[in-house]
């Protein structure tokens, strides 16, 4: 599982180095995409798969699906782990992710996710009431 919150800066060529915890659980090689909320998503290979699966079920005829799985799947891109333990992010999904220099990487329990400190900050300055998000949870049986 993974969890916790890190930060590192992505060089001028676009490589950034993943935490010596995250890589023990990705392996070498693994999948990222554009995530939810302007962030990235890493999955490893076996809980992409996993993901990919639930992708392939959703109706071809429903507009609303066809728009999710081109979300996720037009921007995924295996990425390799260098020796000094760093991938490189391509732009496409540095420039959706706003990601320039400072990024935070969090463990969120079966992926990872690298958020520019921007948005990272703003996201977790939101007001919102801890209670109640624990209220609606109840309804998805937390």
């Amino acid at each position: 599982m993974f969890m916790g919150e890190y930060q590192h800066s992505i060089d001028n060529k676009g490589r950034l180095i993943i935490p010596a915890k995250f890589r023990e659980e990705l392996g070498d090689t693994f999948v990222i995409t554009k995530g939810l909320d302007n962030c990235l998503f890493v999955y490893p290979n076996s809980e992409w798969k996993i993901f990919e699966e639930k992708l392939k079920t959703l109706p071809i005829t429903n507009a609303n699906a066809r728009k999710f799985v081109r979300f996720f799947l037009a921007g995924a891109v295996e990425c390799n782990v260098d020796k000094q333990g760093r991938i490189l992010i391509p732009n496409n999904l540095r420039n959706y992710s706003g990601i320039d220099k400072d990024v935070i990487l969090i463990g969120v329990t079966n992926r990872v996710e690298i958020w520019s400190k921007e948005n990272w900050d703003k996201y977790n300055n939101e007001d919102f009431d801890a209670s109640e998000l624990a209220e609606n949870m109840q309804e998805l049986g937390i």
